[in-house]
């Protein structure tokens, strides 16, 4: 390779490592900004007249709700990523997101609207859980395809990198309504929409990036051979639906794990004035941000360790970590001292973040090209109705059932000990040709048990 080339190659490369790192930050924001708001206040907004325990449960229940169109998003995004491309969902995935999140801060309350308000709230969350269900694939598939075989870890864990940074973004901006734009009332009355219409201005700034970036190479040599599958989810299921299963169960342990932050449960506990913790809405916040800021680190150190040592070590490092941390993390946080808080979320984003960093480079590796997208954007979606969708929801009735978080802690280590298995099952194809002409080799040996060796070289 000329030099002049290796210099536009390594520029492309850092333009989409940018785009799917902001791309996927905006998606997040938008995302943990209703599950901030739902733990804080949409209870008593939307949610009223049920009464505050029930009332609770059904924000919850509203955060879990768009996992169960998660599927949706990923099989309309993966069948036309596999036909059409990656760039085009991307940048649709992130205009749906975008426009949903906006309208939620302009909706009208329970008391203004009536039972109309909670239904029309629960419609834009499902279009919010339609484009993520989406966008992940199509981001981590941008930021893979384009990368070198030896540090496909590190690229793909940019857009991983979205999340936290998307967590980090909603913490602090609504840490700063309640603590110094909208304190108290105010923030319930009128600072918890000013969120969710910021997202407008977001949402401009993703769409210009992600337009600018250029289509994968993997997906162009699939264009180019006029090699798209005609329905690629029927070719997924057909061939490869015990791998879409082992992925998504890969997925559980951190996905239930992490939303007890992200899915806005942790907040809520900790803020409650009923309960026996009992701090206030701001340093909480505060406490929330720094565990974005700790798990983005995380994340990316994972990402650089699944190019060092394997996407399978890496995660089974972060599995027994946080198999070990799940029960002092409430033990901790029930002191209701702030920095036992602070400690706690430190635990939780370690084992959170080696589990997560890898994911896109390792998704990427064990399906093939010709249904890709479709698969590791499935599996993400499984992964996270079957983790995170109802954990704040399920965490939230332990605790009214049991009287104790030892029974939440209980249910978290089943989750991790659920993924670790999975992770267990699945091997380690680092470095794997991503190309369509190696479909021969990335048909066969995803799993432990499948001991068939590639077929004589074919695309299909």
């Amino acid at each position: 390779m000329s030099s002049s080339r290796a210099v536009d190659t390594r520029r492309t490369q850092r333009r989409v490592a940018f785009a799917t790192l902001i791309g996927t930050t905006v998606e997040w924001y938008d995302y943990f900004i209703y599950a901030t708001a739902a733990g804080l206040v949409f209870a008593q907004l939307f949610f009223g007249p049920a009464g505050a325990q029930i009332g609770l449960l059904l924000a919850f229940a509203s955060v879990g709700i768009s996992f169960l169109f998660r599927p949706l998003g990923a099989f309309l995004a993966g069948h036309y990523g596999d036909k059409i491309g990656r760039k085009a969902m991307l940048v649709l995935t992130l205009l749906l997101m975008g426009l949903s999140t906006m309208l939620i801060g302009l909706l009208p309350t329970y008391a203004t609207a009536g039972v109309l308000a909670p239904i029309m709230l629960l419609i834009l969350r499902i279009l919010q859980g339609i484009s993520a269900g989406g966008e992940w694939g199509g981001a981590v598939l941008m930021a893979v395809e384009h990368a070198p075989a030896n540090k496909r870890g590190r690229a793909g864990s940019f857009p991983q990198l979205g999340v936290p940074l998307g967590l980090l973004l909603a913490s602090g901006v609504t840490a700063l309504m309640t603590g110094v734009i909208a304190p108290g009332d105010a923030f319930l009355e009128w600072g918890w929409r000013i969120p969710f219409l910021l997202s407008f201005v977001l949402i401009g700034v993703g769409y210009f990036v992600r337009r600018a970036v250029e289509e994968s190479p993997v997906f162009l040599e699939i264009a180019e051979m006029k090699l798209q599958p005609k329905v690629p989810i029927l070719e997924l299921f057909r061939k490869h639906w015990r791998l879409v299963i082992l992925a998504a169960l890969v997925f559980v342990g951190n996905n239930a794990v992490g939303y007890m932050a992200t899915g806005g449960f942790i907040p809520s506990y900790a803020t409650n004035p009923d309960g026996i913790v009992g701090l206030g809405k701001t340093p909480v916040l505060l406490a929330m941000t720094f565990a974005a800021a700790m798990w983005l680190i995380f994340t990316a150190l994972a990402g650089g360790m699944a190019d060092k040592i394997g996407r399978k070590r890496t995660y089974i490092i972060g599995y027994t970590v946080m198999a070990l941390t799940v029960f002092p993390l409430f033990l901790l946080i029930n002191t209701g001292e702030l920095w036992a808080l602070y400690l706690a979320l430190l635990l939780l984003t370690f084992g959170l973040g080696l589990t997560y960093g890898p994911q896109a480079a390792w998704y990427s590796e064990i399906f093939p090209a010709s249904v890709r997208f479709s698969g590791v954007s499935i599996s993400y979606a499984l992964g996270a109705i079957l983790g995170g969708a109802f954990s704040p929801l399920i965490a939230q009735w332990l605790l009214q059932a049991t009287g104790t978080s030892l029974a939440i802690s209980g249910y978290l280590l089943l989750t991790t000990l659920i993924g670790l298995a999975a992770v267990i099952m699945l091997k380690d194809r680092s470095g794997i040709d991503l190309s369509i002409t190696n479909q021969h080799e990335q048909e066969v040996g995803a799993t432990i048990f499948d001991k068939r060796k590639p077929a004589a070289a074919s695309t299909r």
